[in-house]
Parts: structure tokens; sequence; C-alpha cells
């Protein structure tokens, strides 16, 4: 038995001492509190970004940026931690060397000055990069593991290509929010194999940006119902007016409703509980989507009363529960630390932590959400998301995080 413990213990230290993961960041744009700032950040400095503390196993060796506005940052960062800053995503995954020369991607491409498609969803040139990758992964006949911040692309066909590309060269592949493994107050979540009947969210901010946070948020806890995830019939988005009709006739159920806001700690409507929700909120948008086993699920964005994120949730034998989703929202927004630990995970595993799918998924969701709001909330088929997932994770509530900073 000795023998085996030190065995053992010999096993853990030389998995503790194992060098760092090399990293390739592909970023449209790094300015202080960027998401590239704080997730590459990360792996400059430390998990709160001050150098203090511990540090992701992971070390940047290559960066690439796609955009350098008035305010970058990314050359002092780059120069005070001896990180390269190459022309071409080529050269950041080779190292100039025409061989491929990186462990891992980081493919942040949220921010900087790019079009809006005619849906209002900002495009970001995330197809085209991930090109640039796959590219050299089909020259170099090698793959490594990518993680794509946020969203795979801001419409159906680019996600879809994203993801399939990524299965064709089996290339572990991961994408999405920070939200799904962030704090929840209180600490609750969907017991696997539930039967799920109704969720009903609350969200605030845009409908690309913030809007896909929420529909993160609520497809994490869908898809631990039973079955897993077996896809999406159809959606529509209403706004205005169209909204509180749509409430006044039992789109949602109400109780869901105010069990999520219940659950806002810091938002105008839980310092003015009394206060209606209609007098509050001058242009509310309803996302309704409905999946193929019967699920349904309600977002509503209520700028003006809702500030944070919340979702409450009910199963057919009506057991109801609700939590709020917290970000931190001054620096060093420790959420992001729990994202880079998943992308880290991943580049030491060859395995995604989460399944790409969840985000494809909600990609494909927000893509068709915002093409109902610009055909004044008509009803959009998705007979095109008929696919499965399941997933074996569950979430832990991270410990709490340190004091704020500006």
């Amino acid at each position: 038995m000795k023998n085996i413990l030190i065995v053992s213990f010999l096993l853990g230290a030389i998995a503790c001492a194992a060098p760092p993961n090399r990293i390739a960041a592909i970023v449209t744009e790094y300015r202080h509190n960027s998401h590239a700032d704080v997730i590459v950040g990360r792996l400059l400095q430390t998990y709160t970004l001050d150098d203090k503390g511990k540090q992701p196993n992971l070390k940047l060796v290559s960066l690439y940026t796609d955009q350098v506005p008035k305010n970058d940052t990314s050359r002092k960062w780059a120069a005070k931690y001896g990180v390269p800053i190459y022309e071409t995503v080529e050269e950041t995954l080779t190292l100039g060397t025409g061989k491929l020369a990186v462990d891992g991607v980081l493919l942040v491409a949220e921010h900087g000055q790019y079009p809006k498609n005619a849906t209002g969803n900002t495009v970001f040139p995330k197809r085209r990069l991930f090109n640039e990758v796959q590219k050299v992964f089909r020259k170099t006949k090698q793959v490594v593991p990518v993680f794509v911040d946020k969203h795979l692309a801001d419409n159906w066909a680019d996600a879809k290509w994203l993801h399939d590309t990524a299965k064709e060269l089996k290339m572990p592949l991961m994408a999405g929010s920070s939200l799904p493994v962030l704090w929840r107050y209180p600490p609750v979540d969907v017991k696997r194999g539930a039967k799920l009947e109704e969720i009903v969210a609350v969200s605030y901010h845009t409908l690309d940006a913030y809007g896909f946070h929420a529909l993160e948020m609520v497809q994490c806890l869908a898809e631990r119902r039973a079955g897993g995830e077996t896809g999406v019939k159809q959606v529509r988005c209403l706004s205005g007016e169209a909204v509180w009709h749509a409430m006044e006739n039992g789109a949602l159920d109400n109780k869901l409703l105010q069990s999520a806001l219940g659950q806002l700690k810091k938002s105008p409507i839980s310092r003015q509980p009394n206060k209606l929700l209609r007098e509050m909120v001058k242009k509310p948008d309803l996302f309704v989507i409905e999946y193929r086993d019967g699920l349904k699920v309600s977002v509503l964005t209520l700028n003006g009363a809702v500030s944070e994120w919340a979702v409450a949730w009910k199963t057919t034998d009506n057991t109801r529960k609700s939590t709020m989703f917290w970000t931190q929202e001054m620096r060093p927004f420790m959420h992001f630390t729990y994202l880079v630990k998943g992308t880290e995970k991943m580049f030491q595993t060859q395995k995604p932590t989460w399944p790409a799918e969840r985000t494809l998924m909600t990609s494909a969701l927000l893509d068709a959400l915002l093409i109902s709001k610009s055909k004044n909330g008509a009803v959009v088929p998705t007979d095109y998301l008929n696919f499965k997932y399941t997933t074996d994770r569950n979430w832990k509530q991270p410990p709490p995080p340190p004091p704020g900073q500006p």
C-alpha cells in the first residue's frame, strides 16, 4: 500500500509539473477590458489579471490582431511578456517555421469595427479567421484544439460550416459564453433527466451581444432534461406592444417570470418592486422558442427594469426553481477565469470540456430569432435544428471572486 501511495504521489507530481500548452491567440482587437484582454490576458498575467496568485498552465506564444484601434494594448502587453505578434494567421500558428508549432488556438472575435448584417447581428470575421486556421491544419496535416469565444458565427450557414469542418478534421472544438460556468444565486441546476416543461428567463442590453448570453444560459439548463437535446421546432421574436399583448394572452408562465425577477439583486425593478414592468420598459423584446419535444422557452429582454440575468423553470410535476446568473462587472471580470479554465482543460485533455453543439444551437437560435424580429415577429421554422446532443458535465459553484476594481 505504501509503495502504491508513493507511486500515486509521484505521478501526481509529474502531472503538475507538465509543461504549459503553447497557445496561439487570434483576436479581432485587443484593448483594455475587451474580450481579448480578459481572456488572453489571463495567459499573460494570472487568473486575477494582476500578476498575483495562480496562472493557467498555458503559455501564449503568438498573437494575431485583425484590427489595431487607437486604444490598442496588445503591443504593450506583447512587448512586456515577450510575445511575438504576426501579420498572418498562418505565421501565428507556425511561428514562422512552416510547421504547426502550437498546442491550441484561442479565437476571440468579439469587439472591433465590423459591419452589421440584415438582422442587426455584428458580422465578426469568425469564418474568415477560422478558415485561415483550418488551412494551416490541412497544410501541415496536424490539428490542435480550438476555442471560439461566444457564438460560432452570426448566421446558421457559417456556424454549421465551422462545426462541420472541425468534425471533418477531427479537431477538438469548443465555443460559447461564460454564463454556463459562473455563479448562480441560489446555487441550483436542472436535475439531470428532469422532465422540463417551461423555462422563463430575463435579460438586458442588446439582442445580438447579450441575447446570445441569455440563450447560452437557458441552453445549459435545457440540455440536462430527459432525453438530452433533441432540437428546436420553431422560434419567433416579438417586440414592443406585441410583447405585452402576448403576455396578457398567456404566452408564458407569469409565476415563473416573477420568480426569475425575484432573484435579481441590483436591477431597477429590484429597487422598485411595486412598479409595473410596462411603466419601466419602453421597448421590450421576447424570444419564444418551441423545442421538438414540447419544451417551451421564453427570454424577455427588459431594458429599464433589468440589468442582470435570471431564469426560472418548471417540470411536468410542477416542481419550480429559479436562480440569478451573476457576472462580475468590474475587473478582473472573474467569470472569465472559469471560461479560461474550461479551455485549459480541453487543451490539456484534447477533449472538449462542454459540447460545441450547445453553441451551434445557440448561434443558430440567435440567427433565427433576429430574422423573426426583422420580419415583425413572424414565426421562423427551424427544421434544420434537428440535431441531438447530451453532456455529462455538471456545473459547480465557483468560489467567491476577489473585490472588483475599475
